[in-house]
């Protein structure tokens, strides 16, 4: 499509277009180098081979022994590709995780997939990376960031909504939720005579407020000599439970 001129690229959009889901499936198919792979059109060095995938080795690897695993059917993203097919794929991901671990000597392994171009993907066929590891390697290394606990509740909350919607799952409301919104139900309004009657109050309430400021003055300075309880037990305990809320 790069060679195309602008008018051969509007004729095949429009083609494109007009096409049935089927034909478009096909047409793709025709267009992706893995699948002309799969066919066995372009050689590659296949170290594996069932009814729903095949693994390849990579010919720009990451590392030595980078396999790409990949399902025969063509699908461009993961959220095209059925539940059956990406159980079965991870099964096969273990045992060739498995495989380079003893063959290749590695210490580790990164079972990888880009999703989406914003992920890095390049390829127009979903694929798994299976890439062997060793000690200092310096590959896909990531730098962690710290995010503030407003910003987690932020994501949990929107992460959270969208994936109980997909699976259809309905939020029960907790305890202190339930309890709270009594509480708010039942609450007494307040009638105006009782404000007229706090309004004409006005003047003795200042005076015991008055008498309350100094004693909470006393009692501050008797705090100030005693030591001060530390916190880090509480912060700490607050910020691993929003890590862990993350992978609910």
């Amino acid at each position: 499509m790069e060679d195309m001129t602008d008018e051969q690229r509007k004729q095949l959009e429009e083609k494109l277009k007009n096409m049935s889901p089927e034909e478009l499936a096909e047409f793709q198919k025709q267009q992706c180098i893995f699948c002309q792979i799969i066919s066995g059109k372009i050689p590659s060095k296949k170290i594996y081979e069932d009814e729903v995938c095949i693994a390849i080795l990579d010919i720009n690897p990451a590392t030595k022994g980078h396999i790409l695993l990949l399902p025969k059917e063509h699908y461009a993203i993961m959220p095209q590709v059925p539940d059956e097919v990406i159980g079965h794929l991870f099964k096969v991901s273990k045992k060739l995780s498995q495989s380079l671990l003893k063959g290749m000597r590695a210490t580790g392994t990164n079972v990888f997939i880009a999703n989406g171009l914003a992920a890095g993907q390049k390829a127009q066929h979903f694929m798994l990376h299976v890439i062997p590891r060793k000690e200092g390697d310096g590959i896909i290394e990531v730098e962690e960031k710290l995010i503030d606990k407003e910003m987690i509740e932020k994501i949990k909350s929107a992460v959270e909504g969208k994936l109980n919607s997909l699976l259809g799952v309905e939020v029960q409301k907790t305890l202190t939720e339930e309890k709270e919104e009594d509480v708010v139900e039942e609450a007494p309004k307040e009638d105006a005579d009782d404000e007229v009657s706090e309004d004409e109050d006005e003047p003795e309430a200042k005076e015991e407020s008055e008498d309350e400021d100094q004693e909470e003055d006393s009692d501050n300075e008797q705090a100030e000599d005693e030591p001060e309880e530390s916190d880090d037990k509480d912060d700490g305990d607050a910020s691993l439970n929003d890590i862990a809320n993350l992978f609910k």
